[in-house]
């Protein structure tokens, strides 16, 4: 009986250590000489934006081409300023009600950085490829692929666009990518 009771009580004081351990103690207790062997592993982000590739727990869009589109132009006959176009694919994993333009508009702003005084967020400009007047608005399949275009009217055509990927529930930037004009 007092082997029972001597083990039970070694097995509970094992046991409390154990504990005390593994909850870090508090800061009044001592350290030991063994250097802390805690190795930190850097969580990727599950949500961000850059090498021309946005990525998101429901959809992602790869930008494949831009181009700067001059007034009178094809993709810009009836603008008056010249525009800054982006391809697009969106591939959606498993949103529902997502179509390849209301998942661009609702993530990117355009910044051109040529007023001293305040940000200036380009307007959006029209359709720059015909290709997708009918598809722009057609809801994308979860595991399915779309491509799109979108374009942004310029105020000059040397200042670079810097694009921002943003979460419009929690304002918190995804990353950001800035394209040359020339």
């Amino acid at each position: 009986m007092k082997t029972k009771s001597l083990a039970l009580t070694g097995l509970t004081i094992l046991l409390a250590s154990t504990l005390v351990a593994c909850s870090g103690g508090n800061e009044s207790s001592s350290k030991s000489d063994t250097a802390d062997k805690t190795v930190k592993v850097k969580k990727k982000a599950s949500t961000y934006f850059k090498d021309n590739k946005l990525v998101t727990k429901d959809y992602d869009i790869d930008i494949t081409q831009t181009k700067v589109i001059q007034v009178g132009e094809t993709g810009n006959e009836y603008g008056e300023k010249p525009v800054l176009a982006f391809w697009f694919k969106v591939h959606n994993k498993k949103a529902k009600d997502l179509d390849p333009n209301g998942a661009w508009i609702s993530i990117f702003k355009a910044i051109q950085d040529n007023n001293k005084d305040s940000v200036n967020e380009l307007d959006v400009g029209s359709l720059p490829d015909d290709r997708f007047l009918d598809s722009q608005s057609e809801e994308i399949k979860v595991g399915g692929t779309v491509e799109m275009a979108v374009s942004y009217e310029l105020d000059d055509t040397t200042t670079p666009v810097k694009l921002t990927a943003e979460n419009i529930v929690t304002g918190k930037s995804l990353g950001s990518m800035t394209y040359k004009l020339n």
